[in-house]
């Protein structure tokens, strides 16, 4: 207290003034939601960072803002994927093609996960090619 008693009223103005000044924008972004968007972009910078928890947080927070958005559930199962939760990585991958069927940049997404997937799959669960599970027999041609 005894500092500011000896600070310049004038003074003490202006460093208050500086000091809210610097902090509103910040109190501006934190009262409204971010978007979509802002979410996704957060979530890819994230993820080019190699920070896959985070990426995977944002793109869920994306989800629930567009959840019928084929980026967006790409994005969540890469980010699945990235983190070792293969089953959830399907999951996004056939969600997001039903969203974008024709999308080449998903197709191929899917293709290469596929291939890794393989050695990953659980028992008698084999993914198909058009973004649906298949669980025909493993009896197939055996006698």
């Amino acid at each position: 207290m005894r500092l500011l008693n000896r600070c310049n009223p004038r003074k003490l103005v202006l460093i208050l003034s500086v000091g809210i000044a610097a902090f509103a924008p910040l109190a501006a972004s934190a009262a409204k939601a971010p978007s979509a968007g802002a979410q996704m972009e957060f979530g890819v910078q994230m993820a080019k960072r190699g920070l896959w928890s985070e990426a995977l947080f944002r793109f869920k927070q994306a989800e629930k803002l567009q959840p019928d958005d084929a980026k967006t559930l790409n994005n969540l199962a890469v980010a699945y994927e990235a983190v070792g939760q293969f089953e959830e990585a399907l999951e996004y991958y056939q969600k997001a093609l039903r969203a974008s069927p024709s999308s080449r940049d998903l197709k191929k997404n899917y293709s290469r996960f596929v291939e890794f997937y393989q050695g990953f799959k659980p028992e008698g669960e084999e993914p198909a090619a058009d973004g649906t599970s298949s669980d025909e027999g493993s009896e197939t041609g055996r006698a």
